[in-house]
């Protein structure tokens, strides 16, 4: 009975998102039996993605309405689903596994749940081969990358689109910390995730994550680009969300880096090229890319588009400006979904789920 309940709420989560698929090695249950009682799953199994009252689900459901209330709050606190409080009024609603409950596993992530994370990205937790699945994170290019010679939307603008954010909150980030208790931490800043709007309150409400200002959240952006790391929203054009990440930490850039063409399956309209005239083969890009994009040939930089994402890592520390981003051509550009509920449908259809989510996601 208790592996029934286990299996059922492995397909339900495997409907939201991204997926949470099914292994040779049921890594995946393991690692619900440690996050939900039976109890939870159970009451996950009842939820929606849209959000609820307690009384409104104790009564869709035909539970106690005190019980289903203290229920909910706890699984809100263990970052099991998600909480908005507003007005007064509190309410509820289930998350994806990723974007969602994994990340707010920052309190909670210990080294038992590190290996078993890692164990399950190996297995095949995320799948961005073209066709199969949608990014839940879009790049955008670090700022100062981009010569404005064609207009520029802002939603392609990370410091834009924290401009238009009134309420920011910033924490860890959850593939560093997991790195790290696996003993292989990058060493690269920690404390660099944005989150906005009633995410961002999430996140503090649960102490994952503290309010900062615009401009602190600039400053975090400057930090990040300082330390190479690739800007991430959430693949949407009013993201609830921000990361900022690398190759070595990062579930996403990670998966994406054993794709051949990793170009082909991230939403982003450059690419980078180099000036041989200019290059004087200094090798500084190579360090800087997390994609492998880069070859050195004759003591020069070429780039392999199949596998550039369009990040601007290379060209704001390139010496002599030799590295520069293009725009692509326009059978080549992607323009993200237009919010989280967008995304979460055109997702489910590409990958043929039999429920199409309304998402809370996005603001």
């Amino acid at each position: 009975m208790t592996d029934s309940i286990y299996i059922k709420l492995r397909e339900q989560l495997d409907q939201y998102s991204v997926g949470f698929p099914k292994t040779a090695s049921g890594i995946e249950l393991k690692i619900l039996q440690k996050l939900f009682t039976p109890e939870e799953a159970a009451m996950y199994l009842d939820m929606t993605m849209m959000l609820e009252a307690p009384q409104a689900v104790a009564e869709r459901t035909g539970r106690a309405p005190e019980a289903v209330s203290a229920l909910l709050e706890r699984m809100a606190a263990r970052g099991l689903i998600f909480r908005q409080r507003k007005n007064g009024d509190v309410r509820y609603a289930a998350v994806a596994f990723v974007i969602g409950s994994y990340e707010f596993q920052l309190k909670n992530m210990d080294r038992e749940l590190a290996e078993m994370m890692e164990a399950y990205l190996e297995e095949g937790l995320l799948d961005f081969t073209p066709g199969k699945n949608i990014l839940p994170l879009r790049t955008i290019p670090v700022h100062k990358s981009i010569t404005v010679s064609h207009p520029v939307s802002p939603y392609a603008q990370a410091r834009e689109i924290i401009k238009t954010k009134e309420t920011i909150a910033l924490s860890d980030c959850i593939c560093r910390v997991q790195q790290e208790l696996l003993d292989k931490g990058c060493g690269k800043p920690k404390e660099v995730c944005l989150s906005f709007g009633s995410h961002a309150d999430y996140y503090v409400d649960n102490k994952l994550g503290r309010y900062i200002t615009q401009q602190e959240a600039l400053e975090v952006l400057d930090r990040c680009e300082a330390a190479g790391l690739v800007n991430q929203p959430a693949n949407m054009i009013n993201p609830g969300g921000m990361c900022n990440c690398c190759g070595d930490c990062c579930g996403v850039l990670r998966t994406l880096n054993k794709l051949p063409k990793p170009a082909e399956a991230v939403f982003n309209d450059y690419w980078a090229h180099v000036n041989p005239e200019l290059c004087t083969g200094c090798e500084t890009c190579l360090d800087r890319c997390q994609m492998a994009a880069i070859d050195m040939v004759d003591g020069i930089a070429v780039v392999n588009q199949d596998r550039c994402i369009g990040c601007g890592l290379c060209v704001t520390t390139c010496p002599t400006e030799a590295a520069q981003l293009e725009l692509k051509p326009e059978d080549k550009q992607s323009k993200p979904p237009a919010s989280g509920r967008k995304l979460m449908t055109r997702t489910a259809k590409l990958r043929g789920t039999s429920l199409v989510p309304l998402s809370m996601v996005g603001e």
